[in-house]
């Protein structure tokens, strides 16, 4: 456990060398980068991954406004101080991409290198996320039902285990229609899980034991996670200054050619510009054919040579 800006945050760390921070998305944990630990300590790197606030064994601010970008960035910052260095390198997946990415944006000067999974690079949009995905899928859109106070926190909650099987079977690699154009629309009435099936077998990337880690991670319910989708347009307000700016820190971007995200609306064009967007991305965006949306869950090897490559080079 670390004191990081006023809260705890739970950690689990290997090796000893340069610091790699690994930061998690949702619905997930520090348990996410288990097949990565081992890797880079072996290649000399001290890997540490947090529970990020809200999520786990860490502690969850009951303010929806504590979980803006500028908190989470301050974690990561606060982290890598408490852990007694001054610069580390930043890797994050899903959510966890974009503070990482952001981290990168505001403190250059702590970040050795970024890289993100899944998820590219901020590029502030000229109007405020949640209300464009509103006005584009009539409300429907994934964001927007978790911006309903309590909802989805109710739905989620009900039976955590199956709400996780369910989240991560439907955007694996290995669902059926991956990879088909799909956008995470929810009816709003009927909530999301409702139209995910329930898998009888997990996918060959994910054990029970997994899931027994992940599902006990979640036992104080799902708000914490959930209010950093609340903060998306205080993000946008927040993140003014710095409309138009761009990622100058060394960086690496990884994602899979099943996985939903980079399908969302505007993203697939944005990740053909990146090698022009990104003054020092090391190489081009990294496609892993047949991998959903769990990338370094679902193709640890290919993962973490291209880290080790990366973090060395």
């Amino acid at each position: 456990m670390v004191d990081v800006n006023g809260i705890r945050l739970h950690i689990a760390e290997q090796g000893s060398g340069p610091l790699v921070v690994l930061l998690h998305g949702f619905p997930e944990s520090w348990h996410s980068w288990r097949h990565q630990f081992g890797p880079l300590a072996d290649a000399g790197f001290r890997v540490v991954a947090p529970d990020q606030r809200g999520y786990g064994r860490s502690d969850r601010p009951a303010a929806v406004d504590a979980y803006t970008i500028l908190h989470l960035v301050g974690d990561v910052v606060g982290l890598i101080h408490a852990l007694g260095e001054e610069k580390a390198y930043v890797v994050g997946h899903d959510w966890g991409a974009p503070v990482a990415w952001h981290t990168a944006l505001l403190r250059p000067d702590v970040v050795l290198g970024v890289a993100g999974l899944s998820v590219p690079p901020p590029f502030r949009g000229t109007q405020p996320p949640l209300a464009a995905m509103e006005k584009r899928f009539d409300g429907r859109f994934y964001w927007n039902y978790f911006d309903r106070p309590g909802v989805a926190d109710a739905e989620f909650g009900k039976d955590p285990r199956t709400t996780l099987r369910k989240f991560l079977s439907w955007a694996s690699g290995d669902a059926p229609d991956a990879g088909a154009g799909r956008q995470p629309l929810v009816d709003p009435e009927r909530g999301w899980l409702a139209t995910m099936a329930d898998p009888e077998v997990l996918p060959d990337w994910l054990t029970e034991e997994d899931l027994d880690v992940l599902t006990e991670s979640f036992a104080q319910g799902f708000t914490g996670a959930l209010n950093w989708y609340r903060n998306l347009d205080r993000n946008w307000e927040l993140t003014a200054a710095w409309h138009g700016a761009v990622v100058t820190s060394r960086a690496l971007y990884i994602y899979g050619d099943r996985d939903l995200v980079p399908a969302f609306p505007g993203t697939p064009e944005l990740i053909a510009r990146l090698p022009t967007l990104l003054p020092n991305l090391w190489r081009a965006p990294l496609e892993l054919p047949g991998c959903g949306h769990w990338t370094q869950q679902e193709r640890p090897d290919e993962v973490n040579e291209a880290l080790v490559e990366f973090l060395t080079a």
